[in-house]
């Protein structure tokens, strides 16, 4: 065990723990959206999420405070407010890679999309999906009932054929999915975007295996895998809770195993071919670099797509 592995708190989860949008994991999923929406108010944004302020500020007057463009919350604290702008920045970033990840896998005639722990993600109303897509959303119950609540309220209408899958992904998720309509002959376009860390290690190896056992070849998966960098999370979270009283721990909400399988060995050993980005990489291309004086604060996170086999020819194991 490292140092940095002795710093962090002990996870604060339990088997089959449950929570609504404003608990546990469910408010993580508040404050990612959250800056969705102060990117989507931005004059130049990476992305558009339209969706994303209304689905934060329906859950109190604090998470609506969240969503200042200017950051007026942090107002006296100009480091933490470039610090929470950098922690912007990194969420703008990786959701124009797995957007742009979504727009490659339906140009390459893939219709079948699972977004597992989708949270308040948006993307079956705000993507261009063609025609016939049917886009999948796994999560908890409550999750998925306030985000279709709220955005019912509003009119909003899906881009694509959207079917939640109300279930946790320590369960036999599989099955739901089936029920759900999900059809293993046809490529899947996967997504597991903010969700590793919050699975222990073998649950994250049943999903990998259960992932690919679903896939048909030509699918592909897109994962985000997160260094072990305590303070770049923590220090923003503190802010958010000494400033506007959201306590969200985490670091104590996540797992922090030391022999945590390589998902990158793992893919690539059981059939997939990878491509993989480091994310200050990303950051710097897209033009949102890390300042040097605040890299101790930065997320360090890993991006990567992988494409199953050839569509011609399926790995062996894989179904046919």
């Amino acid at each position: 065990m490292t140092d940095l592995d002795a710093s962090l708190p002990p996870s604060i989860r339990s088997a089959g723990d449950s929570w609504a949008i404003t608990e546990l994991v469910g408010a993580t999923a508040l404050g990612v959206a959250a800056s969705r929406a102060v990117e989507t108010a931005r004059p130049d944004p990476l992305v558009r999420d339209e969706f994303a302020r209304v689905l934060v500020c329906s859950a109190g007057p604090a998470w609506e405070r969240l969503t200042d463009v200017e950051l007026a919350w942090l107002d006296g604290d100009p480091r933490g407010q470039r610090a929470h702008r950098l922690g912007v920045d990194y969420q703008a970033v990786r959701t124009h890679y797995f957007d742009e990840y979504f727009g490659n896998a339906v140009s390459a005639g893939i219709r079948q999309v699972v977004i597992l722990a989708a949270g308040l993600d948006s993307r079956a109303y705000r993507l261009n999906w063609p025609s016939g897509t049917a886009v999948y959303e796994i999560d908890q119950p409550k999750v998925l009932e306030y985000k279709a609540a709220i955005l019912r309220e509003q009119g909003a209408v899906p881009a694509a054929t959207r079917r939640p899958v109300p279930v946790d992904l320590r369960d036999d998720w599989p099955a739901a999915l089936a029920a759900a309509g999900f059809d293993r002959t046809r490529p899947t376009a996967w997504l597991a975007e903010g969700l590793l860390p919050y699975l222990p290690s073998d649950a994250q190896d049943r999903l990998f295996e259960m992932l690919t056992a679903l896939s048909a070849p030509g699918s592909q998966v897109a994962v985000e895998l997160f260094g072990m960098n305590s303070r770049s999370n923590s220090a923003r979270w503190l802010r958010m809770r000494d400033r506007l009283g959201l306590d969200v721990n985490v670091a104590a909400l996540t797992y922090h195993e030391p022999d945590r399988t390589d998902a990158v060995e793992w893919l690539t050993d059981h059939g997939w071919r990878v491509q993989a980005v480091n994310n200050h990489d990303e950051m710097a291309r897209l033009g949102r670099p890390v300042p040097d004086d605040l890299s101790d604060e930065a997320v360090r996170s890993t991006l990567l797509r992988a494409r199953l086999g050839d569509p011609d020819q399926a790995p062996e194991g894989a179904p046919r």
